[in-house]
């Protein structure tokens, strides 16, 4: 039975692989990234053979725990990304609960994640080569530290599988994982300055991990090298009763829920009011708008570029303080303009079926692409024009502000522009509606870096005056060129605005059918 669930989770990922060729360049790319990061993390683990057993120990004890805790963590966020072996499939058959364990638990390895993780983990044999003793200890503490990851993850899935069905904690908790994600940089160094200033910290960290379930694992062959038996052989026993902690929780709460499945229905709520449609006038721009802003605050796909708004300041304000220079910080309105325009250049794709309400109802593609752009622009013009403003608040010179926010502008109107024809042309492998943000859907992987890198590049030539105006002021110290700027930025902007909605709207009046089915493919 073990050995079909290997198979089966083989076939399954087999046959994703069968879609589309581009899903296998994808897998390709993510395998060579992989494979950069594990051969980086084994030879460092094999030069760390020739240095101090107590140096090799800290690092591989708290890289250790380190991997626990993103085992723990991620599944949380992203529990919908790799649900081949979902354990509620299984609630008709009748799999003796031990070959399931067994089954569910090796299938983890199946996979880019696991695979790494056993890979760099095995590289702490190499470590601790210097004796037969420690390497043997260093094999057996590696497959139980990879063998709690897994069952680790599978207990966090499983018990939070009832709130995982739930939409509101799948929305909030996307949301709330891009928060720390975006501000990795700020916590990281945080955290090193503060490791810095306190001497033999980590050395007193990971000898503190080494005695608890955390550390124990990795800890084994660090100890049979310094010739400490007792204390390897009570390790040993901390690390394989984790291991088997762990297995019976998720033995406890894989039984109940494979006899009381989670329900993922929504909940039945009276709609109050017209919502954002008594905001717009009733025409078919403003219906559309409507919508759309609709979309731009209920659904997590949306509200995702949403929060990155207000940490962008947050970060460019931190590599100021580091480097004492806020220079960058005036590029802060411009940036913002451009993930929020170039956010809609898939908008179709995130419509998926939905868009088909756009076509029956016989919307013009000129309104579909006005209303569309509307509704970006009631929160991103306000964002933009305050970001573009708050460098100077912190004591940039004031002569720089037209300039910067012509380009700001220029940005913002000129993104919407090209973002409404892309989103008429192209299509993208999007999350669909009611997933995860960070669910990774098959689809042309390669076709949607190229459309989104090339689009990008498109954009950079139509900004080709406004950013020359913002060097030459730069270059001459003179107030002219920003202030010229102020006109051009604005008012080329709008014309590539104007002429976008028309071409786009042109374009989706042509191929709209095309464009449901293709998004229709996604799904």
């Amino acid at each position: 039975m073990v050995a079909d669930l290997l198979r089966l989770k083989l076939t399954l990922l087999r046959n994703s692989l069968r879609r589309s060729p581009w899903q296998l360049v994808g897998l390709g790319i993510g395998t060579l990234y992989a494979l950069g990061l594990v051969g980086l993390g084994i030879t460092g683990l094999l030069l760390l053979r020739g240095a101090d057993a107590g140096l090799a120990q800290t690092v591989i004890v708290l890289g250790g725990a380190a991997a626990l805790l993103g085992w723990a963590v991620v599944p949380i966020a992203a529990s919908a990304a790799d649900m081949t072996l979902d354990p509620a499939r299984f609630t008709t058959f009748a799999v003796p609960m031990p070959q399931l364990l067994t089954g569910l638990a090796l299938g983890g390895l199946i996979g880019i994640p696991g695979t790494a993780t056993a890979l760099v983990a095995l590289g702490t044999v190499g470590t601790w080569s210097r004796s037969l003793p420690a390497a043997g200890g260093a094999l057996v503490g590696a497959v139980l530290g990879v063998l709690s990851c897994i069952v680790l993850s599978k207990v966090v899935t499983t018990a939070t599988a009832g709130l995982a069905s739930s939409r509101r904690f799948k929305d909030a908790s996307a949301v709330v994982f891009l928060i720390p994600l975006v501000l990795m940089g700020p916590i990281v160094a945080g955290v090193a300055e503060g490791i810095a200033g306190s001497g033999d910290f980590l050395t007193g960290l990971a000898r503190t991990l080494s005695w608890t379930p955390a550390g124990a694992a990795w800890s084994l062959g660090g100890e049979l090298a310094a010739g400490s038996y007792g204390a390897a052989a009570l390790k040993f026993l901390i690390a394989l009763a984790t291991l088997a902690g762990l297995a019976l929780c998720w033995k406890l709460l894989l039984q109940r829920a494979l006899v009381t499945p989670s329900y993922s229905g929504g909940s039945k709520r009276r709609a109050r009011g017209l919502g954002f449609f008594r905001l717009f006038p009733a025409t078919p721009t403003g219906a559309v708008a409507a919508r759309s802003l609709s979309y731009w605050v209920r659904d997590p796909r949306y509200a995702g570029a949403l929060v990155v708004v207000p940490l962008l300041p947050v970060l460019f304000l931190f590599q100021a303080a580091q480097t004492g220079s806020y220079g960058l910080l005036l590029f802060v309105g411009p940036l913002t303009a451009f993930l929020l325009a170039w956010s809609i250049s898939t908008d179709v794709s995130y419509d998926s079926t939905a868009f088909a309400l756009h076509l029956s109802t016989g919307v013009r593609g000129v309104h579909d692409r006005l209303g569309r752009a509307v509704a970006c622009l009631v929160f991103a013009l306000p964002a933009v024009l305050a970001l573009s403003v708050l460098p100077f608040v912190f004591g940039a010179d004031w002569q720089l502000l037209p300039g910067v926010l012509g380009l700001s502008l220029g940005v913002l109107f000129s993104g919407l522009g090209l973002s409404s024809v892309v989103s008429a042309r192209y299509t993208a492998a999007v999350p669909i509606p009611g997933d995860s943000p960070f669910k990774k859907p098959p689809g042309n992987v390669a076709q949607t870096m190229a459309v989104q890198f090339g689009g990008m590049g498109v954009l950079f030539l139509l900004l080709v005056p406004e950013v020359a105006l913002v060097a030459a002021q730069f270059a001459t110290g003179s107030a002219v060129p920003g202030w010229i700027n102020l006109v051009v930025g604005p008012g080329l902007g709008l014309g590539l605005f104007a002429a976008g909605v028309r071409l786009g709207g042109k374009w989706l009046d042509a191929r709209g059918p095309e464009l449901l089915a293709q998004v229709a493919v996604h799904r």
